[in-house]
C-alpha cells in the first residue's frame, strides 16, 4: 500500500513538473509574441488578429456544445425509447442536472454561473476579466443539462464560454479594459454568427445585448470575428445548425393590423415571462439547502416534461415542426396523440407549451442545472405566434399565413425579453434567408419591445445586475462610474482631533497639516463632527481663548458621509444632494475611514473616461 502511495506521489510531481514546464514556455512564447507583434505590427492591425483568432474559437465551440448535446439526446432515445417511452423524461433532467452539479463540485471547484449575465456582470464590475474555469465549465455543464432534457438553451452558455476566451486571450496578451471588452463583444458576435449562420445579426447582438459602442475601430474586428465563425461553422457542418426557412406565403398589406396585434400580444408574452421567472425563482430562492431545491424543482420539471414531452430540451424540433407545417408533429410521443387533426387540442397544447416553458427553464435553473433563456424565448414566440395564427384562421377571423407570424412572433419575443429588437430583426430575417418580412419584423419587435419597456426597463439578462447596481450601460458616465471602486479613492491624510482637545491643541496640530479639514473622533474612531479652517480662521488668533474653548464647540456636523462599499454612482448622489466637495468615508461598522474628495473624482473620472473610450 506504500509503494503504491509513493507511486502517485512520484506521478503527481512529474505531473507538476512537467505543468511548469508547459506554463514556462507558455510564458516565454507570449513574451516572444509581444515583443514581435510590436515591431511588426500596430496595435490595431493585432486586434484584428485576436478577433479573427477568436471567431474561429467561438465556431469550435458552438460545433462542440450543440453536436454533445446531440450526441447525448441520441444515446438517450434512439433504440431505447418504445409506446410510451417518454415517460423516461421524468426521470432525465434530474439525472443530467446531478451530474452538472458533480462537475462543478469535483471538477471545477467553483460557481458556474450562466452565461451572458456573467458576461455583462464581468465587463461591469470585473475589468472584462472572466475567470479562467469559464473556458470549459459552461460548456460542459450545459451539454449535460440541455442533454438529458434540462429546459434550456445553449446560446447563453456559448456565449459565456466565447466570451471568456475573449477575455483571457486579451489578458494574455495584457491588453487594456476597452481592448478586452471589444474581444468579448467580438467572442459573443462569434458565439452567435456560429448557432445560426447570421452573421449581421451577431454584431447587432453585440452591440445591443454586450451593449459595446459602435465605433469604426469596434466594427470591423466585429465583423472579422463574426465572419470567421460562420465561416468556421459551415466549413465543418454545412451551415444550417438549428434551423432554416424560405418563405413561401406573400406578405400583403391587409396582414399589418393582425401584426400590430401580435406585437402587443408578443408584449404581453414576455411580461409573462419576466413575472413567471421571477416568482418561480423568488419561491425556490427562500429553500436554503441546494438539494431540496434540486429534489422538488426536479421532480417538477419531471412531471411537466411527462405532460407536454416538447419542452425537453431546447425544443428547436417543435419550432421547425410548427413552421414547416407540421404542428401536429409535436404531440407525437405525448399522451395527446391521439388526437391528431383535434385542432382545439392542438390549440390547447401549444398555449399551455408557450406558457410553461418559462416554468420549466426556471425550474431548470433552480435545480441547478446550467443553460440559457434565448432558445426558451424562441420556443415561446414559436408557439404563441403559431396559436395567435391559428386561431385566427379556425375561428373565421380572418387568413393569415401561420409559418409568417411564428417567424414573426419569435422576433417579437426576442425584442421584448432581451430588448434587442435590432438583433430580432436580422436574426429572423437572415434564419429566411431573405428580407421579405422585413416590414412585420419591424412593426411586430418595435410595438413588443415598446410594450416591455413601459413595465420593465431591464431585459432578462440585466434585470438582477441592474437591481444591485452592478449594470454598466450605453451611458458612458454611468459606465464609467461603475468602474471605479470608492476604496482607490479615499483619502486618508487627513489629521484626526478628539471633540474634547482644547483650541490650543487643534491650533499645533493645524500648524502640521496641509489640510483644511480635520475629522473630529471619539476613541472607539467614531466620527463626530468636522471642523472646517476657513470657519474657524479668526478663533485661532486669539490666544486667550485656547484654554477654555474645545473642539466640540467648534466642530459641524458632517453635510453627509458614504459607506466604504457605497458604488461611485451612490457617491455621485451624495455629493449632489450635499453640495460638498469633500465627504467622510465610514467603514461598515460606522468608524471613520478618511475623506472622498469631488475634485479628486472628476480627475480620476477623466483619466478613466480617456482611456476606456480613446480608440
Amino acid at each position: 500500500m506504500s509503494q503504491a502511495i509513493s507511486k502517485i506521489k512520484k506521478l503527481r510531481q512529474k505531473y507538476e513538473v512537467f505543468l511548469d514546464l508547459v506554463l514556462f514556455a507558455l510564458a516565454r512564447t507570449v513574451d516572444y509574441v509581444n515583443t514581435w507583434r510590436k515591431d511588426h505590427l500596430s496595435e490595431r492591425q493585432f486586434i484584428y488578429f485576436l478577433a479573427i483568432t477568436i471567431g474561429f474559437i467561438s465556431g469550435l465551440v458552438a460545433i462542440v456544445i450543440k453536436n454533445s448535446v446531440h450526441a447525448i439526446q441520441y444515446m438517450l432515445t434512439v433504440g431505447i425509447f418504445d409506446e410510451y417511452s417518454y415517460v423516461l423524461y421524468i426521470f432525465y433532467p434530474v439525472v443530467g442536472i446531478l451530474l452538472a452539479q458533480w462537475v462543478i463540485r469535483k471538477l471545477v471547484k467553483q460557481q458556474v454561473n450562466h452565461g451572458i449575465p456573467n458576461t455583462l456582470y464581468s465587463i461591469s464590475k470585473r475589468n472584462a476579466l472572466i475567470k479562467k474555469h469559464n473556458l470549459y465549465s459552461s460548456l460542459i455543464t450545459a451539454s449535460l443539462t440541455v442533454g438529458f432534457g434540462g429546459s434550456a438553451g445553449l446560446e447563453g452558455p456559448t456565449v459565456g464560454t466565447t466570451s471568456a476566451w475573449g477575455a483571457n486571450l486579451a489578458r494574455l496578451f495584457k491588453m487594456p479594459y476597452k481592448t478586452r471588452k471589444l474581444l468579448i463583444g467580438c467572442a459573443a458576435a462569434g458565439a452567435m454568427a456560429s448557432l445560426f449562420n447570421a452573421p449581421i445579426a451577431a454584431i447587432v447582438f453585440a452591440i445591443e445585448v454586450i451593449m459595446l459602442d459602435l465605433t469604426t475601430a469596434s466594427l470591423i474586428p466585429l465583423l472579422l470575428a463574426s465572419v470567421t465563425a460562420a465561416i468556421t461553422s459551415k466549413f465543418f457542418v454545412g451551415g444550417g445548425i438549428l434551423f432554416h426557412f424560405n418563405i413561401t406565403d406573400e406578405v400583403r398589406l391587409s396582414h399589418l393590423p393582425y401584426y400590430v396585434g401580435l406585437g402587443i400580444f408578443m408584449g404581453i408574452a414576455s411580461l409573462h415571462f419576466y413575472s413567471s421567472f421571477t416568482y418561480v425563482t423568488k419561491l425556490f430562492d427562500k429553500m436554503k439547502r441546494q438539494r431540496n431545491k434540486t429534489i422538488i424543482a426536479g421532480t417538477t420539471l419531471g412531471a411537466l416534461l411527462f405532460l407536454l414531452p416538447p419542452l425537453y430540451g431546447e425544443g428547436y424540433e417543435a419550432i421547425n415542426a410548427i413552421i414547416e407545417g407540421r404542428p401536429f408533429d409535436i404531440l407525437e410521443n405525448s399522451m395527446f396523440r391521439e388526437f391528431d387533426g383535434n385542432v382545439y387540442v392542438l390549440l390547447g397544447f401549444v398555449l399551455a407549451l408557450g406558457l410553461l416553458k418559462v416554468v420549466a427553464t426556471t425550474l431548470t435553473f433552480r435545480a441547478g442545472g446550467i443553460g440559457g433563456t434565448f432558445a426558451p424565448t424562441l420556443f415561446m414566440g414559436a408557439m404563441f405566434g403559431f396559436f395567435f395564427a391559428r386561431s385566427i384562421n379556425f375561428f373565421g377571423l380572418g387568413d393569415v399565413p401561420e409559418s409568417n407570424f411564428t417567424l414573426v412572433a419569435m422576433a417579437g419575443m426576442l425584442a421584448g425579453n432581451l430588448h434587442a429588437p435590432l438583433m430580432a430583426i436580422f436574426l429572423i430575417a437572415e434564419i429566411t434567408g431573405g428580407y421579405e418580412l422585413f416590414v412585420p419584423l419591424m412593426l411586430t419587435s418595435s410595438i413588443a419591445f415598446v410594450t416591455v419597456k413601459r413595465f420593465n426597463p431591464h431585459s432578462i439578462y440585466t434585470t438582477q445586475l441592474a437591481r444591485r447596481g452592478e449594470l454598466i450601460t450605453h451611458d458612458k458616465d454611468q459606465a464609467v462610474l461603475t468602474l471605479m471602486p470608492l476604496h482607490r479613492e479615499i483619502e486618508t491624510d487627513f489629521s484626526c482631533v478628539d471633540p474634547y482637545d482644547k483650541l490650543g491643541d487643534l491650533v499645533k496640530v493645524i500648524s502640521r497639516s496641509k489640510r483644511n479639514l480635520f475629522p473630529v473622533v471619539d476613541k472607539k474612531n467614531n466620527l463626530m463632527g468636522i471642523v472646517n479652517l476657513n470657519e474657524i480662521r479668526e478663533v485661532i488668533f486669539k490666544p486667550d481663548l485656547y484654554q477654555n474653548t474645545h473642539v466640540h464647540d467648534l466642530m459641524n456636523d458632517a453635510p453627509d458621509y458614504v459607506r466604504k462599499e457605497d458604488s461611485m454612482e451612490t457617491v455621485m448622489q451624495k455629493f449632489e444632494q450635499s453640495g460638498a466637495w469633500n465627504l467622510p468615508v465610514l467603514d461598515i461598522d460606522g468608524h471613520y475611514v478618511g475623506f472622498v474628495s469631488k475634485s479628486k473624482l472628476f480627475n480620476a473620472y477623466r483619466s478613466l473616461l480617456k482611456d476606456f473610450y480613446d480608440s
